[in-house]
C-alpha cells in the first residue's frame, strides 16, 4: 500500500504581489496531486496549512476542490488536518471543511481515530503552546488505541518538534504518541526525517510545496513524500517537484560587475524564469550603480532583490531595497527592544504575519486573547 504525504501548500499566497508566484504555488500543488495519480497511490493525506490565509481567495478554494475531486475520479481517499493558517480566530467554519461536507476528503483532525483499511489513522490540528498541556491526557489515550491494532497507525500534526528546531519547537519528540509506525508532519517548512528510540516510526516533514516568504530566497529542493506501507516499516521516498529557481548570492561591492557576469551565466534560459537575490558588502556604496548593475538580469529573472550589508553595525546589517528574510533579525531586535522573549515570540511570530494579510478582526482577536491569557498568568 502506498499513501502520499503532502503538507504546508499555503494555496492562495501572492508573493511579491506577483500572479507569476501566485500561479507557482498552484502549479507545485497539482504536481503533487499528478504525480500520486500516476504512481496510483491509495490515499493523500495533507498535513495542514492547506490554504495561506482562513479566508482565501476564489481561485485557491476551487484549485483545492479541483485536486480533490481529481483525486477522487481515480479513486484515492484523502484525509487532512488544519494548520493555524487555516484557522480563524474569529468564530467562524474553517473553508476545508466543505470538502469534508462535499465528501471530497476527511477531515480527521479531532483526534478521533479511523480505521481506513486495516490502518490506524488520526490526526491532531495545530495545537498552540498553551494548549499543549491540554493535550497530554488525548495522546495518552490514542497511544493506547494504537498500542492494540496490529497494523500501520499512523498520526498526523501540524507541530514544530524541538528536536528539529529549536525555534519553532512546540513539542519534543519524547511528547509524541507512542506506537505509531509513521508520524505525518507538517508546519516546518524544511524537509527532514529523524527516527527516535523512543517511537516505533519516523517522524517526517515533507516541508512546504513552494518557498514562501517567511523561508526567504535559497537554492533548495521542494517536494513531498511518497510512503510505502506495504511491509512492516513505513518507507518514505522523495519526490521531488519542479518548482520556480530560486538563487541568493553575496559579491562584494567592489566585484559586482564580475558577479553578475556570473549570474547571467548560471541562469538557465529553459524554464521558468528564476528568483534571484544578491548581498552585497562593502563601504561608499553607491546605489545608483547597483541598480544599473541589477537591471542586466531583468529579462532572465522574475524577480531581482538586492541588499547591503555593512561592517559599521556588529551583529547586525542594515538592508536596502526590499529585502526579503528579515524575520529572524526582527526577531532578534524585538527581543532587545521588549527584554521579553515570550512577547517578542507573540508579536513577530503570530501577530505579525496576521497583520501582515490584512485580517484586522483576526488581529484584534489574537490581541485580546493574549490579553487575557497575560491577566490569567498575573493572578497565578
Amino acid at each position: 500500500m502506498l499513501f502520499s504525504h503532502i503538507s504546508d501548500t499555503h494555496l492562495g499566497l501572492v508573493q511579491y504581489g506577483s500572479e507569476e508566484r501566485e500561479q507557482d504555488v498552484y502549479d507545485v500543488f497539482n504536481q503533487a496531486i499528478d504525480i500520486s495519480i500516476k504512481d496510483h497511490v491509495d490515499f493523500v493525506i495533507f498535513a495542514g496549512d492547506i490554504f495561506h490565509v482562513p479566508n482565501p481567495n476564489g481561485t485557491a478554494i476551487v484549485q483545492m476542490g479541483n485536486g480533490l475531486k481529481r483525486l477522487k475520479q481515480n479513486n484515492i481517499d484523502s484525509f487532512f488536518i488544519l494548520g493555524e493558517h487555516d484557522i480563524s480566530r474569529i468564530r467562524t467554519t474553517p473553508i476545508p471543511y466543505v470538502y469534508h461536507n462535499l465528501e471530497f476528503s476527511k477531515y480527521i483532525g479531532q483526534g478521533k481515530p479511523v480505521d481506513y483499511k486495516g490502518i490506524f489513522l488520526v490526526g491532531f490540528d495545530k495545537i498552540r503552546k498553551t494548549e499543549i498541556p491540554q493535550y497530554e491526557k488525548k495522546f495518552m489515550k490514542i497511544e493506547k488505541s494504537a498500542e492494540k491494532h496490529s497494523g500501520h497507525k499512523i498520526l498526523v500534526l501540524h507541530q514544530g518538534i524541538t528536536e528539529f528546531n529549536k525555534f519553532a519547537g512546540e513539542l519534543q519528540s519524547t511528547d509524541l504518541p507512542k506506537n505509531f509506525t509513521y508520524y505525518a508532519m507538517g508546519h516546518l517548512h524544511d524537509k527532514d526525517i529523524k527516527q527516535f528510540n523512543h517511537l516505533n516510526g519516523p517522524v517526517v516533514y515533507p516541508g512546504s510545496t513552494e518557498l514562501t516568504t517567511s523561508e526567504g530566497i535559497k537554492e533548495t529542493k521542494k517536494g513531498f513524500f511518497e510512503v510505502d506501507i506495504s511491509g512492516k516499516d513505513a518507507v518514505p521516498n522523495w519526490i521531488e517537484l519542479d518548482a520556480r529557481p530560486q538563487i541568493s548570492f553575496k559579491s562584494d561591492y567592489q566585484e559586482l560587475s564580475k558577479t553578475i557576469d556570473e549570474i547571467s551565466k548560471k541562469i538557465v534560459t529553459s524554464g521558468k524564469k528564476p528568483i534571484v537575490e544578491v548581498k552585497i558588502q562593502g563601504e561608499k556604496i553607491e546605489t545608483e550603480h547597483i541598480q544599473a548593475q541589477i537591471a542586466r538580469l531583468n529579462s532572465m529573472v522574475l524577480r531581482c532583490f538586492w541588499r547591503i550589508s555593512t561592517k559599521q553595525i556588529s551583529d547586525s546589517s542594515v538592508f536596502l531595497d526590499r529585502p526579503n528574510a528579515i524575520d529572524d533579525e526582527m526577531y532578534r531586535l524585538s527581543i532587545a527592544a521588549l527584554d521579553s522573549e515570550q512577547s517578542a515570540k507573540f508579536a513577530i511570530k503570530e501577530l505579525l504575519p496576521i497583520l501582515t494579510t490584512g485580517e484586522i478582526k483576526e488581529a484584534s482577536q489574537i490581541v485580546f486573547e493574549n490579553f487575557e491569557r497575560f491577566k490569567k498568568e498575573r493572578k497565578k
